[in-house]
């Protein structure tokens, strides 16, 4: 590994992620995760000797490789490589960096072009399910051209549309994993919410906030990051995920009415950064949470009637939309865009 490790580096949605081969990276999880702590130069808040951007949003590894089940086109294991701690944690998935992982694919030679637009069926190894992914290729090549726009990235690429099924309980076996839509827990009505990543979804007003406070004015108000943590380590338990002081989930996400035609707006800490925006699968957790009466969160939503979302955030707005057959949840999708950034060695 001296001569260098083969890495995509690749922007999915509002996320950038090195991506690697399987096969170009240790076997055993240990050496894989200490390897990649020495690439993206953590622990280390600016990450200054490797190629992490010093941010969770940027700290970010997909690891691709041939499909290990027969309704998949290509293996993605997610790993969040934290910056500022020896930690590389799987214990999520991330649907930001999903939509690198179809173009990645065609890139490494793992799925072959089908035509102008070729589906890629991603086995997100994280929870078990399966992604749908629509990679732009005229001419028999990916193309990240296009007029897409995301709130969050400057510019216009080609859209990436993804649709997810099966998705409620990813992780912790449950839409609701504590069997109620609402449960209290230090005096905060909480939904603890898990379709297609685990979140803890509850009133911003709960916490005196008004609901568009900047993400610079909560990661400063030390009073607020230790009650949300109080909240979220109890909550692990509640929703089978254990002690998960050292685990990047539950999200914890703060939500109010919206304020510019949206569905709701959102405050997401991932979980101990306060999100610039707000995570695919953590919008469509939320939104499933807004649909049910009984939940934390109902009351402050806008339901959309045709079940397109528009999750408002720091940055912008994420539309997500759930497929909804007699009054179940039983699909959600969202556009998101990818961009190559560089493709070359990285050297431990």
């Amino acid at each position: 590994m001296s001569d260098g490790i083969p890495c995509l580096w690749m922007r999915g949605g509002t996320s950038k992620a090195a991506v690697f081969l399987a096969a170009d990276l240790p076997a055993i999880p240990e050496a894989r995760d200490a390897l990649l702590l020495r690439l993206l130069g953590s622990p280390d808040i600016r990450q200054i000797d490797g190629i992490g951007g010093g941010d969770p949003l940027t700290s970010k590894v997909a690891v691709l490789a041939p499909p290990s089940r027969a309704d998949a086109d290509v293996d993605y294991l997610f790993l969040q490589v934290f910056p500022d701690r020896p930690v590389v944690s799987a214990a999520q998935g991330c649907g930001n960096v999903l939509a690198a992982v179809g173009p990645a694919a065609i890139e490494r030679g793992l799925v072959p072009v089908a035509g102008a637009v070729t589906p890629v069926r991603i086995h997100m190894v994280n929870t078990g399910e399966v992604a749908v992914a629509e990679v732009a290729t005229p001419e028999g090549r990916v193309i990240y051209d296009g007029l897409a726009a995301i709130d969050g990235v400057p510019g216009t690429a080609a859209a990436v549309p993804l649709m997810f099924d099966r998705i409620a309980g990813s992780m912790c076996g449950a839409l609701l994993p504590s069997g109620a839509a609402q449960e209290v827990i230090d005096g905060v009505a909480c939904t603890l919410i898990d379709n297609g990543m685990p979140v803890v979804a509850m009133d911003a007003a709960a916490f005196g906030l008004r609901g568009d406070d900047t993400p610079e004015a909560l990661e400063a108000d030390l009073a607020l990051k230790a009650r949300v943590e109080a909240i979220r380590l109890q909550a692990g338990w509640r929703m089978g995920l254990g002690d998960v002081a050292q685990a990047s989930v539950p999200k914890m996400v703060l939500v109010s009415p919206p304020r510019s035609g949206g569905a709701f707006s959102t405050r997401c800490f991932i979980p101990h950064r306060v999100h610039a925006g707000v995570g695919v699968l953590a919008a469509v957790s939320v939104a499933t949470a807004c649909l049910l009466p009984d939940s934390a969160v109902a009351h402050l939503a806008a339901l959309p009637p045709d079940g397109r979302f528009v999750v408002e955030h720091p940055s912008g707005a994420t539309e997500v939309f759930l497929r909804i057959e007699a009054g179940r949840v039983t699909g959600a999708g969202t556009i998101r865009t990818a961009r190559k950034l560089f493709d070359g060695l990285v050297f431990p």
